[in-house]
């Protein structure tokens, strides 16, 4: 079964190369380039470069899917196992996720075409953040998705067990819109967090969520392609625009939800409660976490709306103190790394070990927040 993960990401990676490049062609063709953003909003000096790429990361992760509903749903499935002879033992379980795989699909296409219209015709914020808590709602409802599924058993508890999820699925959804402000950053970003989460998939046997992860990262791999910063001051030649960006924030804050994080051989390990698990997504998701609560931390500071754009990202920051673009991209895609590494084995570890985890994760977050404040001293 590993074996036909791996060939769905090199499928992904395929079509979302081909899809970005056509999407980029089109956004050439249809003169949809950077635009000036909304009233009140604070942007880099525009560039002539299309913002139609989530178009190709949509398409990459649409279509594969679509198609695997098809095929897992037909006479096809027989077709499917003869090349992929380990699936007969799991097609059953992944055909039973037919249903929530047709809602999610339909959520990421809602956000898609609304992130599509956006980049064309800017929205208002309200009205984003409206469509962005009534698709969540949906899909957890709908999917019967829980973040902490184990308050359902306490009066009330499944109501604030919906609500925190829906809260993850909004709030990861729009830290990944936030963190898209520089070439490679977003795409790079979600991909080594989306990369982990599949290690945790591959190790528990969760396959249908591991197709899914599968297909984020081809498809974000295949984007970077074109929107990695070549150059010290990017280079990129097409952005993912929010009709990417809330795709793939969509997708990978459901797909954490969906997530085991403990082992299933978890209780042989001597002392590890593995309970702390369920933390990996706050590890793994730290710095883009974090970037996202400190821009608003100070657009509020600042009486400004939280959800209009400035230059005041963790990326910003990091160029206003010395780094060039790619070096600050390069800086971020290293500190979530450094995160993400130790949320991966977090379900297997001993509690000490898992404590560990955590201050090392914490640490980062404060060296960096230190570095920011002393930087910002110095500078004034």
């Amino acid at each position: 079964m590993p074996q036909a993960v791996l060939f769905i990401l090199a499928l992904a990676f395929a079509l979302g190369t081909v899809a970005t490049f056509l999407a980029r062609a089109l956004g050439h063709r249809l003169n949809a380039l950077d635009g000036p953003g909304v009233a009140g909003q604070v942007k880099a000096a525009t560039r002539r470069v299309p913002n139609t790429g989530g178009i190709g990361i949509f398409a990459a992760i649409a279509l594969p899917m679509a198609a695997g509903l098809l095929a897992i749903n037909s006479p096809l499935a027989d077709r499917v196992v003869e090349v992929f002879p380990a699936l007969a033992v799991h097609l059953k379980g992944i055909a039973s996720q037919t249903i929530a795989a047709a809602v999610l699909l339909a959520a990421l296409t809602i956000v898609h075409v609304m992130g599509v219209i956006d980049d064309r015709r800017p929205l208002g914020a309200t009205f984003k953040l409206v469509v962005m808590l009534a698709v969540a709602t949906g899909l957890t409802l709908a999917t019967q998705t829980r973040l902490l599924s184990f308050l359902d058993a306490w009066p009330g508890g499944s109501v604030v067990s919906i609500l925190a999820t829906v809260l993850w699925i909004v709030v990861v959804t729009n830290a990944i819109n936030f963190i898209d402000n520089m070439d490679g950053l977003s795409g790079g970003v979600a991909a080594i967090a989306a990369s982990c989460f599949l290690a945790a998939t591959l190790v528990n046997g969760q396959w249908f969520i591991a197709v899914m992860l599968a297909l984020l990262v081809g498809a974000l791999l295949g984007f970077l392609v074109f929107n990695f910063p070549r150059r010290a001051d990017g280079g990129g030649t097409v952005f993912m625009g929010d009709g990417g960006s809330l795709v793939v924030g969509l997708l990978l804050a459901f797909l954490t939800v969906r997530t085991t994080y403990i082992h299933p051989a978890t209780d042989a390990i001597p002392g590890s409660g593995a309970w702390y698990a369920v933390l990996m997504p706050l590890v793994v998701l730290a710095v883009p976490l974090y970037d996202f609560a400190s821009v608003v931390i100070i657009r509020l500071r600042q009486g400004r709306s939280p959800f209009v754009g400035d230059l005041q990202h963790l990326s910003h920051r990091l160029v206003r103190r010395g780094l060039s673009r790619r070096d600050a991209v390069i800086t971020i895609y290293g500190l979530t790394g450094i995160t993400s590494i130790g949320g991966i084995a977090l379900g297997s570890l001993a509690p000490y070990q898992a404590v560990l985890v955590g201050v090392q994760t914490v640490l980062v977050l404060l060296v960096l927040a230190l570095y920011e404040g002393r930087a910002t001293s110095a500078s004034t």
